[in-house]
């Protein structure tokens, strides 16, 4: 999934000066961005209070949208660097293209999961024949500095390890929980799970208490810690917990994101993530005049055009708010 917004501002993020140490309750309102034609998302991280939780610094939720008269997502070619992209789908279908010659179409509950190491480009889009919904998350996975130029590489995986408990399914999508481990590849103490909850569900889910948290609702009414959580929305809980109540009084959907807070000062610009303004400049100047992210072959249409760096130039140095 790509940053398409044309005035992207480049965003510090990670450093541990952003964590929480305790638990807290923090409602976090997503901010509206139009994705092509037809599909809007509800972005949830980089948030104005809230740059990342764990390694995961960017999410957006998108749909239930009924795009069976409209082409869907639509995301032309476009880079990525320094990051892991994560396809989560609840209904529809999205086709994975890249530059490594990938061709996979995704579709509910199984895992997309793109390392773009040292640089890769790809697009997504609904395939032509396409089901009338489309609802999932789109979400990126900050790559550590000893990992970061790895070479590119894709993964699907269809069968996940699920957690059960009276009311919840909670398939793995990264890192692990109560004992399961996603075989996803993960670079930092990581978890990323979907929590399919039944009507009156009420259970409590077991947690690192070195972990900081957060959890996205995705679809029906569901209470986080005793706070309502609706759809499009996103809670995040901060660190120290053990256990984490939950509770649906219909069906519901969430997804539980966290992990051990991100100790490296980070640069993110459009759809890269750096450690200095150098790094994005030279980034941005091989999408647009050289061959380093490779090309996306197939995609009917041409690839996203970089837009303009900001003038004043951007460094990681101590909190932001």
């Amino acid at each position: 999934m790509s940053n398409l917004d044309r005035q992207a501002v480049p965003s510090v993020c990670g450093g541990r000066g952003f964590v929480v140490a305790e638990p807290v309750r923090e409602l976090l309102a997503p901010r509206h961005v139009r994705l092509g034609e037809s599909t809007e998302v509800r972005r949830l991280l980089p948030n104005l209070g809230r740059r990342m939780v764990g390694a995961w610094a960017f999410v957006d939720h998108y749909g239930p949208d009924d795009i069976a008269d409209e082409p869907g997502m639509q995301v032309p070619p476009h880079p990525h660097m320094g990051l892991q992209t994560v396809s989560w789908l609840h209904e529809g279908e999205v086709l994975h293209r890249d530059s490594l010659g990938s061709l996979q179409t995704i579709r509910p509950r199984e895992l997309g999961l793109m390392t773009s190491g040292r640089a890769i480009s790809h697009s997504e889009e609904s395939p032509k024949s396409h089901a009338r919904l489309l609802h999932g998350a789109q979400l990126w996975v900050a790559l550590p500095d000893a990992h970061r130029h790895v070479e590119p590489h894709f993964q699907h995986h269809t069968d996940l390890p699920v957690v059960t408990a009276p009311g919840l399914t909670a398939t793995l999508i990264l890192g692990g929980l109560d004992g399961a481990v996603s075989p996803g590849t993960a670079y930092t103490p990581i978890v990323g799970a979907d929590l399919a909850l039944t009507a009156g569900a009420d259970v409590r889910l077991p947690l690192e208490a070195d972990f900081e948290y957060a959890v996205l609702a995705m679809s029906g009414q569901a209470e986080v810690d005793g706070v309502p959580v609706l759809p499009g929305s996103m809670l995040y809980l901060g660190c120290g917990r053990r256990e984490l109540p939950v509770r649906a009084d219909s069906d519901a959907g969430l997804m539980l994101l966290g992990g051990e807070p991100f100790e490296e000062e980070l640069l993110m610009w459009w759809n890269f993530i750096g450690r200095s303004q150098e790094e994005i400049e030279a980034a941005r100047k091989d999408w647009t005049e050289g061959s380093r992210f490779g090309e996306v072959h197939g995609y009917d249409g041409g690839r996203l055009s970089a837009p303009e760096l900001p003038p004043v130039p951007l460094k990681p140095r101590g909190r932001v708010r």
